[in-house]
C-alpha cells in the first residue's frame, strides 16, 4: 500500500509519541491495562496505524517477534511450567523454537487478479480491525505468539483473554509483541490484555461494537460461548484423537512414534495421541514394544480403578492437578513408586473405559483392541467423538489409510508418524496452535484473520 507524505509523518509522530511514552516507565508491562473498554479503544489506534504502514513494516514487527520468542524461549517455558504446573521445560521450549521458525508471516497475504476486456478485478485480503483472542492455559504463550504472528500479518491488532491459571505467563508475552512492534517501528497496543481478566472482562470483548472476530482456542464451552456471540468465531475446540495401528505397520517404530507423541509437553497439546486402536492380531507386540524399548508402565486393574478415582472429580470433570503431569507424578499420587525413566502409562481396555473415552490431556494411553481393521476403524471414530480435531494411523496398506482418513473426517490426520509432525516438526508444513475443527479453518494461518475484499475496475486498466 502507498503511503504519501502526510500520512508518513501521521505514522511516525504517533509511534514516536508512544514509544516516548514508553520510555518513561521501563518496569511497566507494554500493552497490559485494567479496563476492557480502554485496552479495546488503544488497540483500534493501534490498528489505525498499523492499516496504513507498508507491508514490509508488518513483516519488520513479525522478524522481531520470532526473535524475541527464541531470546526469551527458556523463560517462557519455565515460567508457564512454574505458573501453571503442567508440561514440562524441554518441549515447551522447542515449541516456541517451532512457532518462531515455522509461523507463516506476511507470504500467507496473497492477492488474485483477473484482467480482460472488462477490466481489472482484485480479490485482496484485508483486515477484520481489532480481534478478539481467548486463549487457554496449556499453551499459554505459544497460543498468543503464534496467534499474534498471523493476525499482525493480516494488518489486524489483538485483544487477548488470557486463562487466568496462566496470567503471568501471558501477559509476559503480550509484553514482548509490543517490544517487537516498536523495535521495529510499529504502535505499541498491536497486543493487549488485562491485568486480572475474568469472565466479566471476556464477555464485554465479546459483545464489544469494535471486535469484529473472535478466535478461541479451549475447551468446548468457550467455543460455543464464542459461536453464541453474533460475532464472526473461529472455534479451536477439543479432541480426543485415536492412533490406529493395524497388521501391516513397522510395530516397533509405531510403538516409538505413538509414545513420543502422547507424551510430549506431557500430553497438553490438543493433537496429541489420546488413546489407542490396535487391530488383534499385532496388539501383543505393539505393547512388547511400548514396554520394552519406550518407558511405559503397565497398570493393573486395581491400579487402574485409583487412577480414576485421582483423575476425575466427584462431579466427574477432570482434576485440573492431574492435567499436565508426568507420568510419574500422576502414578505416584495411586501410591506406585515408578522407575525414573518412566514416561507414559499404558493398560488394555474397551472403548468405553473412563480412561479412554474421555480426553485426559495426561500421559495415560488406554489400548483397544480391535478383530480387524474394520472394527478398528468403527472404534477409532466412536473415539474420535466426531470433534472432527485429530486422528493418527499406522499403517502400510493405502486402501486402509485412505478408508480410515475419509471416515474420521478430521482437520489433521498424520499417517506413520509423532502427533506432532502436523506441527511441521519432524513434518512438512507450517505451524500453529490454534487448530479450528469446529468452525472448519482447520490449521489457521495468517490469511485465516483477514477478510476478502473485491476491488474492481470496469473496462480500465486491461492494457494487452
Amino acid at each position: 500500500m502507498a503511503v504519501n507524505e502526510e500520512e508518513l509523518k501521521l505514522i511516525v509522530s504517533q509511534v514516536v509519541k508512544q514509544m516516548q511514552g514508553t520510555m518513561d516507565m521501563p518496569k511497566t508491562q507494554l500493552g497490559i491495562f485494567n479496563d476492557m473498554n480502554t485496552a479495546i479503544a488503544a488497540a483500534k489506534d493501534a490498528q489505525k496505524i498499523m492499516q496504513r504502514m507498508p507491508m514490509d513494516i508488518r513483516e519488520k514487527i513479525i522478524s522481531c517477534i520470532r526473535k524475541l520468542t527464541r531470546e526469551n524461549e527458556e523463560t517462557l517455558a519455565k515460567m508457564a511450567v512454574e505458573e501453571t504446573g503442567m508440561g514440562n521445560v524441554g518441549d515447551k521450549i522447542l515449541k516456541h523454537q517451532l512457532l518462531a521458525e515455522k509461523t507463516p508471516g506476511t507470504e500467507d497475504i496473497t492477492t488474485t487478479a483477473w484482467s480482460g476486456d472488462r477490466g481489472l478485478t482484485l480479490i485482496e485480503m484485508g483486515p477484520f480491525g481489532v480481534i478478539g483472542a481467548i486463549c487457554p492455559c496449556t499453551n499459554p504463550s505459544e497460543t498468543i505468539l503464534c496467534n499474534a504472528i498471523g493476525m499482525i500479518a493480516g494488518g489486524n491488532t489483538i485483544v487477548f483473554c488470557p486463562h487466568p491459571q496462566a496470567i503471568k505467563t501471558s501477559l509476559f508475552a503480550v509484553d514482548l509483541i509490543n517490544r517487537a512492534s516498536i523495535e521495529a517501528g510499529g504502535p505499541c497496543n498491536v497486543a493487549v490484555a488485562l491485568q486480572n481478566p475474568t469472565v466479566e472482562s471476556t464477555n464485554i470483548m465479546m459483545k464489544h461494537p469494535d471486535i469484529h472476530l473472535i478466535a478461541a482456542t479451549g475447551g468446548p464451552g468457550v467455543v460455543t460461548a464464542v459461536l453464541s456471540s453474533g460475532k464472526r468465531g473461529i472455534g479451536a475446540g477439543a479432541g480426543n484423537p485415536p492412533a490406529l495401528v493395524d497388521e501391516t505397520a513397522d510395530i516397533r517404530k509405531a510403538a516409538r512414534d505413538i509414545v513420543n507423541g502422547c507424551t510430549f509437553d506431557n500430553n497438553l497439546p490438543c493433537i496429541a495421541e489420546k488413546e489407542v486402536v490396535a487391530v488383534d492380531s499385532i496388539a501383543d507386540e505393539l505393547i512388547h514394544w511400548m514396554l520394552k524399548e519406550d518407558d511405559c508402565y503397565m497398570i493393573s486393574k486395581e491400579e487402574q480403578e485409583k487412577l480414576i478415582g485421582v483423575v476425575f472429580t466427584k462431579g466427574k470433570s477432570l482434576n485440573r492437578k492431574c492435567v499436565g503431569r508426568d507420568a510419574k507424578t500422576l502414578l505416584s499420587m495411586i501410591g506406585v513408586h515408578a522407575p525414573a525413566n518412566i514416561r507414559c502409562i499404558i493398560f488394555e481396555g474397551e472403548k468405553e473405559h473412563p480412561l479412554i473415552s474421555e480426553e485426559l490431556m495426561m500421559p495415560i494411553l488406554g489400548i483397544v483392541r480391535a478383530k480387524d481393521i474394520d472394527d478398528a476403524i468403527e472404534k477409532a471414530v466412536w473415539l474420535e467423538h466426531g470433534c472432527r480435531h485429530s486422528a493418527h494411523m499406522h499403517s502400510k496398506n493405502i486402501d486402509n489409510l485412505t478408508r480410515f482418513g475419509q471416515a474420521v473426517d478430521t482437520a489433521i490426520f498424520v499417517k506413520n508418524a509423532p502427533s506432532y509432525a502436523a506441527l511441521g516438526f519432524g513434518g512438512e508444513g507450517y505451524c500453529t496452535f490454534t487448530i479450528a475443527s469446529r468452525t472448519g479453518e482447520g490449521l489457521t494461518s495468517a490469511k485465516t484473520f483477514t477478510k476478502s475484499r473485491r476491488c474492481v475496475m470496469s473496462d480500465s486498466l486491461c492494457i494487452r
